[in-house]
């Protein structure tokens, strides 16, 4: 075990998955550039060639429909995606083929592909190059969307996507790859649909969504001093999404604030909102928060950026006017 950032740990199971296993391979735009993968797979090009790493023109929709079709054939290819935003233009091959083909095949055929999405936020970098749209993804039957916030689990999960029989949507924030955390050595795999408890508390429910789970345990550890005690929940995937584990914790505290990293409108914590009321409707002490972006596209300007992208402040207020709202 030892210490590692959240890029780090990506690399890490990258260059682990091509050394073990020769039907894995990596192909996206800029696999070759830092610039573009943010070190994640700095010195993976030259260790293992351009048969094994293939940097491809910016061609999003071809890319990923040859890496369907190898996959289909029998490799476990990794297609990278510099910007999430892109990915709209591969969206025809990731939701009308390979999401369905093992349905429409009747179970014979495995799609194993790994689709890596990169959510680039914030530095004035606006609307076309700042979404993060998984939940659009997350509606689609066929599809499983991870998405970690630690170190250990970015590494996990990644492996444990790679080794998936199914086409898995990986989806890394670069807000958190100076995050530092425990990786073991070697490969280990983190299982799809389980979620983490990162901290444990009884008055109030707080599921983070991949940053925003960061920015959670800041504003548990700040509302411990005010002698608040709050349950702090990485859902790790959002499809499967670990009902139970939300349910659980929820049933205990009887307060929920769903932090989502998205627009709000038809978005993730709309989907868990809508489960928790659905099972817990007697239960819940006080309405259900969501602390989302606002339903506009991303500005271009630093100082509306800092009112636009929630942060540990926002899940603290919603905090607080919940537990207010208590018996009202």
């Amino acid at each position: 075990m030892s210490i590692r950032k959240y890029s780090e740990a990506i690399k890490e199971a990258q260059q682990e998955a091509l050394a073990s296993d020769e039907s894995v391979f990596i192909i996206g735009q800029g696999v070759d550039n830092p610039w573009c993968v943010g070190t994640t797979t700095k010195g993976i090009y030259e260790k293992f060639g351009s048969e094994r790493v293939i940097d491809v023109p910016i061609s999003e929709n071809a890319m990923t429909g040859a890496a369907i079709g190898a996959a289909m054939a029998g490799m476990r290819p990794i297609v990278f995606h510099p910007r999430m935003d892109f990915m709209y233009l591969a969206m025809d091959q990731i939701i009308n083929h390979c999401a369905h083909w093992r349905y429409m095949f009747g179970g014979k055929v495995n799609v194993p592909v790994t689709i890596r999405g990169i959510i680039n936020r914030g530095n004035e970098q606006a609307a076309q190059h700042s979404q993060s749209p998984y939940s659009m993804y997350a509606h689609v039957p066929g599809l499983k969307i991870v998405m970690p916030s630690t170190p250990y689990d970015a590494k996990g999960l990644f492996l444990a996507s790679i080794a998936d029989n199914d086409p898995v949507l990986y989806i890394d924030d670069r807000w958190l790859y100076d995050t530092e955390g425990e990786v073991p050595e070697g490969i280990y795999k983190v299982p799809l649909g389980k979620a983490s408890v990162l901290k444990k508390g009884n008055d109030v429910t707080v599921v983070g969504v991949s940053y925003l789970a960061k920015e959670a345990m800041g504003a548990a550890r700040d509302l411990e001093d005010e002698g608040i005690s709050v349950e702090v929940i990485d859902p790790r995937t959002i499809k499967p999404l670990d009902k139970e584990a939300i349910l659980g914790s929820v049933r205990k505290t009887g307060v929920l604030v769903i932090a989502d990293p998205a627009w709000p409108t038809c978005g993730i914590a709309s989907e868990i909102s809508a489960i928790v009321n659905r099972e817990l409707f007697g239960q819940l002490k006080a309405p259900i928060a969501c602390v989302t972006f606002p339903d506009a596209p991303a500005p271009a300007s630093v100082s509306l950026e800092a009112a636009y992208y929630p942060d540990s402040v926002d899940i603290i207020n919603a905090v607080r006017e919940l537990l207010a709202k208590q018996g009202d």
